[in-house]
Order: structure tokens, then sequence, then C-alpha cells
């Protein structure tokens, strides 16, 4: 199989790390042109660097609307869109206020409803298309410590399976991809390894204590993740539009 993805221009939005930066290498590595995007110049350009020739990027606050409208201007033609950009972090219910609230609607939903409603249209008149939007295992195992977090990758749920049913028949597909525990930058620096202890196996201890039904008993790689969303991008998959993708080892007890 060959996910070959020539001629094609992605736009990865969050991209300067962590997933969004696997999943830009992975669009790379088939031949897609990738635009990186990030708030900082500074990381644009050293995510630019790292990944090399064939890659851009351009930095954007994709909680503005201003950002989110210059971003899909500047990005010109995109045939694969990735809304990856988003933000996570435990705090209960009761001490999450308004603008906390606001803030991780405005980073993890409402970043996407724009870029897709500036993008889309194009894609559409031109035939193909595909739309990729990073939810997570925590969209329907939803933490208690992170309902906020949780209801954002819910939505992204919602939003896909209904955009999907709006392009029907465009040659556009839309689809969520949920990670469960991965070893991005996120987690990493949150973990702390016993001494002797590599991070892989500090990660598998979290994800046996943490996420119990976890199958595989481990973190997934970044890389694995972007494995699935390289091919959700790729033409191979043009029969799967409107799916909750898992990437999760299982984690969601559910058949």
């Amino acid at each position: 199989m060959n996910f070959d993805l020539s001629g094609k221009r992605a736009l990865v939005t969050g991209s300067t790390k962590g997933i969004g930066h696997g999943a830009a290498a992975a669009l790379l590595e088939c031949g897609a042109e990738v635009i990186v995007t990030g708030r900082a110049q500074d990381d644009v350009d050293s995510a630019v660097q790292r990944l090399g020739a064939g890659a851009t990027g351009i930095a954007a606050d994709l909680t503005r609307p201003e950002d989110c409208d210059r971003l899909a201007r500047e990005a010109g033609r995109v045939d694969i869109l990735v809304n990856n950009a988003g933000k996570f972090g435990g705090q209960d219910f009761f001490d999450t206020n308004d603008a906390d609230w606001d803030g991780y609607w405005s980073t993890n939903v409402m970043s996407g409803v724009r870029l897709s409603r500036a993008l889309i249209p194009a894609m559409a008149e031109r035939g193909w298309g595909r739309v990729i939007f990073l939810s997570s295992e925590s969209a329907i195992n939803i933490p208690p410590d992170m309902i906020h977090y949780g209801v954002t990758k819910t939505a992204y749920l919602a939003l896909s399976r209904g955009l999907a049913k709006r392009m029907a028949g465009t040659g556009v597909t839309v689809n969520a991809v949920l990670p469960g525990p991965t070893l991005s930058d996120g987690m990493t620096s949150g973990l702390d390894p016993a001494e002797g202890q590599t991070i892989e196996d500090a990660a598998a201890d979290f994800v046996k204590a943490n996420r119990p039904s976890s199958v595989i008993r481990r973190a997934a790689s970044v890389e694995e993740v972007a494995n699935m969303i390289a091919y959700v991008a790729s033409p191979l998959s043009s029969a799967t539009s409107g799916a909750s993708l898992r990437v999760d080892g299982g984690v969601v007890d559910t058949i």
C-alpha cells in the first residue's frame, strides 16, 4: 500500500510539536507539501527546519478569528486540513470559570470550525479533499478532572460527522481521529520516571494506573497516531467519511 500524496498541500494546525508535528512529518514522507502552524514565529521556524524540504510555516493565534482568516488566505490551496490545534489540562469542574471554558472552546473547537468554513468550499470545487479533526478518547471516556476538555473533544465528533454529511458526494471526506494516551511532549513533560526507568516504562505505568481498560497496556507513540492520520489523508481512504477512528490502544471499552 502506498499513501502517495504527491502534489497535495496539507495544513496541520498546532504542528510545532507533539502529534501535530508527527502528522506533519508523516504527510511529508508521503510526498505532500506541509504548512506548519503555531502561535510563536520562533517555534514555527524551528519546526520547519526540523522537518526540512517541503515544509513551510505560518505563525497564527487560532483563538483569534482574524488570525484564522489570515492563515486561510496565506495558506493558499489546501487539499488536506488537519485540525489539531488544542490544549488540555486538569481542572475541577467547580473551579473552571467562564473564561476557562471560553479559552478551551476557542482553541479546541472554533479554530477547526473557522478553518473548515474557509477552506472546504475550494476543496469541493476541485472535487477532492481531506479534513481531519483530532479528537480524543476523552470525547467518549470523559475524564472527571478534565470535563471542559472532554466536552470540546466530543464537540469535534459532532462537527466532523455533521460536516461529512454536509459534504456528501463532493469528493471531500471528513473524519475524526481519537488518540488515547500518547507519548507526546505534553504527556512526557508530566511524567516523573523512577531512577533508571525509561520514559516509555513510566508512561506504561501511568496508563495501567489511570487507563486500566487499555488493551495495549502502554502509551502510543506519536508516530503510531500519525500513521492513522496519514492513511485518512490519503486517496486510499476514499470510502471512509463521517468516521470516528480510534488510536486509543483500546482504552474506550466498547465494541
